[in-house]
């Protein structure tokens, strides 16, 4: 299993959204960026995703699961964008705020931290538990 970081601004699709979806999930939709696109397609059913709440909050709120691997986004015809199913796991009890783990010198090369504008990221699996860690998430 591989390890992801998704965000979305809460005031568009929320982690308490994404938990109203329900197991059957609901597609991540509106990724334009074709490094963002690359790591969807990368993505496995069952690989974990930190849900990230961007600009308002900037922090690690959730863990999603990848439900349906990816497929081609009707919303694009004949274009190369794909979307991928996620549902929700489980809140972090406590949130892990982006300024915690740019604090933190083990995540000094996470992609969040390098590449903040990337809204699909590849996660280390030490990246990974140090962050679970951190919020008090026991997956």
């Amino acid at each position: 299993m591989r390890h992801w970081l998704i965000k979305s601004e809460p005031e568009v699709w929320s982690w308490d959204k994404q938990v109203a979806a329900g197991a059957k999930g609901t597609p991540w939709d509106g990724v334009r960026n074709h490094a963002a696109k690359l790591n969807l397609m990368a993505m496995k059913k069952g690989d974990q995703a930190f849900f990230y709440h961007s600009n308002e909050g900037k922090a690690v709120v959730g863990v999603a699961e990848v439900v349906r691997e990816a497929y081609p986004d009707p919303a694009t015809p004949g274009e190369p964008w794909v979307l991928v199913d996620f549902k929700a796991l489980r809140p972090f009890p406590t949130p892990v705020t982006l300024v915690a783990i740019k604090a933190e010198p083990k995540l000094a090369e996470m992609a969040l931290v390098k590449l903040s504008r990337l809204s699909v990221q590849p996660v280390t699996e030490a990246e990974w538990k140090l962050v679970c860690e951190m919020g008090g998430y026991k997956g």
